[in-house]
């Protein structure tokens, strides 16, 4: 065997040795890229941050008599074809009080669509004490061409609020949506056959 051909040969091992680590440390931050995304949105939930809302099952059992003003705020993504907005765009609660506010959606097109809607509420320090019981954002929403729906959210503001340094001052909380078009599920898709309206 030439000089050449062995040291080819030798050289193969070292090449392995050096692809395995490399290939697994493409691996683990590509695993890592793909779990930053939920944790990030679990860590938000639990925390608050960055004014995400929290959730729960019933209401507050103690209301107080401080109140603020809860705006409400509307948008549609872009390429989203609906009409979104609040009913009122704004009400003045207790602490502690659970309060029924009211979002309108309108589909103006020919085809039905499905929404999803992404939400948060400012200033970022309330999120860990803006408390959803029900809401049209916890499930994908669809639209009938031509359809209007009054879609409901039921809230109130965790009195835990008043002991926070961070919120001490907070008078008016905004509330936003933003809807974002979705592909229609299966269910969906079929309803719109059988309806005989054409799925885009």
């Amino acid at each position: 065997m030439s000089e050449r051909k062995q040291q080819a040969v030798q050289r193969r091992p070292d090449l392995r040795r050096k692809a395995i680590p490399l290939v697994a440390v493409g691996l683990g931050m590509a695993g890592l890229a793909w779990a930053a995304v939920p944790l990030y949105d679990l860590f938000c939930r639990v925390t608050g941050y960055a004014g995400t809302t929290q959730v729960a099952t019933e209401g507050s059992d103690r209301v107080l008599e401080r109140m603020v003003t809860v705006r409400f705020d509307a948008s549609t993504a872009r390429g989203m074809p609906w009409e979104f907005r609040p009913a009122k765009t704004a009400v003045q609660v207790h602490i502690g009080e659970t309060t029924l506010a009211f979002y309108e959606a309108y589909n103006p097109t020919d085809r039905v669509i499905a929404g999803t809607s992404s939400y948060n509420v400012s200033p970022p320090s309330v999120g860990g004490y803006f408390t959803k019981i029900d809401c049209f954002c916890f499930t994908e929403q669809v639209l009938q061409p031509g359809e209007r729906v009054s879609m409901p959210v039921t809230f109130y503001i965790d009195p835990e609020i008043v002991d926070d340094p961070e919120t001490e001052g907070v008078t008016t909380i905004t509330l936003s949506y933003t809807f974002y078009e979705t592909e229609l599920d299966s269910q969906a898709a079929l309803g719109q056959a059988k309806s005989g309206v054409g799925v885009n």
